[in-house]
């Protein structure tokens, strides 16, 4: 195992992440910290979550070319290695609590804007199906519970979205919680959202893509795959990946990500028969790629 000496920090809430020199959105930028002092190296060096649209990435390498510092001259600190701590135990919810959200009463904008596409009923059952629950956090807001391929609950996703176009709530901030914060020395570990479904056909083909969103409407477009949310760009992950031995999985990035998951390929599971969908690849315009499109996108515009 490598130990650079700069390393990008730890998450450790958004205090821990700040603006972006180069697009300035708050809460997107993740600094380089040095291990031998447990300080920042610069401000600006680090990199922006928002890939596509920012992309930004300034390396230690680089700030170091840029002004004419040698490595070699950097002050070093003896470093003794400490032995790793064991790993903590996962901490699970109780599914009373799950259940409770999902069949809560309260105003979910997100399940308001499916019963524009679909009858009630139909919403109904997609939200017992995928564990889609409701928050007090905002008003109208949903949870996406990720339930592993255990039956275990993992933590919840809170999200907001406009009831009428079914896009999230940016302005004035960016509209998103995980519900595990609401308790103490929770210790996390992600699965995909709608892993709980593998158990269902263990022969038919999965489909993975960023949003959970995507996931739920393309489930109903497109009910050949088992519809997986990884939740992010960054979280297409080998840890995750294990649930997925000796199954055939096509892999959907956003527009103008094919490159990102596709080369990842090789860094998953080796026993998952993967492929890419070249759909949005070939399929996107220029401002679709920059506007970050989906499949789901499409499917609406196109099937709806």
């Amino acid at each position: 195992m490598n130990n650079f000496r700069y390393i990008l920090e730890k998450y450790n809430g958004q205090k821990s992440r700040y603006n972006c020199p180069n697009c300035n959105k708050p809460n997107q930028f993740t600094r380089y910290i040095d291990t031998q002092t447990n300080e920042h190296l610069n401000d600006a060096v680090g990199v922006c979550s928002r890939l596509v649209k920012c992309g930004y990435h300034y390396k230690p390498k680089q700030y170091f070319q840029d002004n004419n510092i040698s490595f070699d001259k950097i002050p070093s600190i003896p470093f003794i290695r400490k032995p790793s701590p064991p790993k903590p135990a996962t901490t699970y919810f109780n599914a009373e609590v799950m259940n409770k959200s999902v069949n809560s009463k309260a105003p979910n904008f997100f399940l308001d804007f499916l019963n524009i596409l679909w009858f009630e009923e139909d919403v109904i059952k997609l939200a017992k199906k995928y564990n889609i629950g409701t928050s007090n956090k905002w008003n109208g807001a949903t949870v996406f519970w990720q339930q592993d391929i255990n039956g275990k609950i993992r933590s919840g996703k809170t999200m907001l979205y406009n009831p009428e176009t079914g896009k999230r709530v940016k302005e004035p901030y960016n509209h998103i919680g995980w519900e595990h914060t609401k308790i103490d020395n929770f210790n996390l570990e992600q699965c995909y959202f709608g892993e709980h479904l593998l158990n269902e056909d263990k022969n038919k083909p999965i489909a993975i893509c960023e949003s959970e969103k995507t996931a739920i409407i393309s489930s109903v477009y497109l009910p050949d795959f088992i519809w997986l949310a990884c939740g992010s760009l960054n979280n297409l992950s080998k840890a995750k990946t294990k649930v997925l031995k000796g199954r055939n999985v096509v892999l959907f990035p956003d527009a103008g990500c094919y490159d990102t998951w596709n080369d990842k390929i090789p860094k998953l599971a080796k026993d998952v028969y993967f492929t890419t969908s070249i759909l949005l690849r070939d399929k996107a315009t220029d401002y679709e790629k920059e506007q970050g499109f989906d499949v789901t996108d499409y499917l609406i515009q196109f099937l709806s």
